[in-house]
């Protein structure tokens, strides 16, 4: 899986676009989504998910943004 990234480059990956609108700290949906459809298009083909279940598994504490640590959980998680 393309998911195989150094922390330093996840990080990088998270803010630019965690960056383009609201909270420079949190992902949106939108911009989520716009992250996976760019930088890991074959994470939805693979897990034959939708982007609403993914958000749901990525957003733990149900607030409606994915910070970083929730991004990196799951990354984390995905690419064992």
């Amino acid at each position: 899986m393309s998911a195989e990234k150094s922390p330093e480059e996840m990080k990088s990956i998270f803010q630019k676009y965690a960056a383009k609108e609201g909270d420079p700290n949190q992902l949106s949906k939108e911009e989520l989504k716009l992250l996976i459809q760019s930088e890991f298009p074959s994470l939805l083909k693979q897990a034959s998910s939708t982007l609403d279940t993914l958000f749901k598994e990525l957003d733990k504490n149900g607030d409606g943004e994915v910070s970083y640590e929730e991004f990196e959980a799951f990354f984390k998680k995905i690419s064992k």
